[in-house]
């Protein structure tokens, strides 16, 4: 299966046919990367100062954004320029939730809102603890947000305006990958969801899919071995594209970088065109067990 599914569109509400949208769909959920090279985000002339690395409050890898709340979190930035930068993230955010109602038609009444980033500062040499650290193939489980089994879409784009590229590597298939670290581990502890929870360590309920995933996710960044002879495709992102990916399922690694924007998405695995390719469902039929 070819890891790029190239997508020429321009615009943030392409109008597409149906069966252009089943295989759009079908290519995302398979775990294609769309990349659309032509589709870039803009700017506005009072948007170019926030071109720099010196918003990030030097704490956490990314400015984040919620759409809902509005509120803008990890920046330097106060007063007028915490506003623009909210502003930028805002309209990002909206282009974002168009282009995938656009293209995948089928999600519009599952998709979830998740958060916006900006990312400012170079990935390469940015310093990380090896769990944190975006340069290792892994596949997206976050710690403290659990997703029961929803699936991660994450829509980038590159606004770098030195025409530099983001540099990825695209791990083997997730069929392959899942079979590999499993054995490795070991099943969630009674009350050990219920305890997370109490404390407040996790935001909600962290299911058994949640535990395998985050586990995986930590496996695969720790084994240097993994790392070093894990069979990878180097993918170079131009400035001025997007690409949509469901970052769950590609195991993936951001080589370096500076100047992007992302969107999370989260779909349950019913609204999906073909569920029995979803992760939830992968991991279910290797363990033979439910797990949520």
């Amino acid at each position: 299966m070819e890891i790029l599914k190239t997508l020429e569109f321009a615009t943030w509400n392409p109008s597409i046919q149906n069966d252009e949208a089943a295989d759009y769909t079908h290519a995302l959920e398979s775990g294609q990367l769309a990349l659309l090279p032509h589709l870039s985000f803009e700017l506005q002339e009072d948007e170019r100062h926030l071109l720099s690395p010196a918003w990030s409050d030097g704490k956490a890898k990314n400015i984040s954004y919620d759409p809902q709340t509005k509120v803008v979190k990890h920046t330097s930035a106060t007063g007028a320029d915490q506003q623009a930068i909210g502003r930028m993230m805002g309209r990002y955010a909206d282009c974002a939730h168009q282009l995938v109602e656009s293209l995948f038609p089928a999600y519009t009444k599952g998709l979830r809102w998740g958060r916006t980033s900006y990312r400012p500062v170079e990935a390469d040499g940015r310093s990380s603890s090896v769990r944190k650290d975006d340069r290792l193939l892994h596949v997206d489980s976050f710690a403290a947000s659990p997703v029961q089994g929803q699936r991660i879409l994450r829509i980038f784009s590159n606004i770098n305006p030195h025409g530099k590229p983001r540099e990825w590597s695209i791990g083997e298939p997730f069929d392959n990958l899942a079979p590999r670290f499993l054995p490795k581990i070991a099943k969630p502890l009674p009350g050990s969801s219920w305890l997370l929870k109490t404390l407040g360590i996790t935001k909600g309920e962290r299911t058994a899919y949640d535990h395998y995933m985050l586990q995986l996710h930590d496996l695969e960044k720790l084994d240097s071995q993994f790392q070093k002879t894990s069979p990878q495709t180097a993918v170079s992102l131009p400035s001025g594209s997007t690409w949509i990916v469901y970052t769950d399922l590609v195991p993936h690694a951001v080589k370096s970088g500076q100047y992007c924007l992302e969107q999370t998405f989260y779909l349950p695995v019913e609204s999906m065109q073909e569920p029995k390719l979803s992760p939830l469902n992968k991991l279910e039929s290797l363990l033979a067990t439910k797990l949520t």
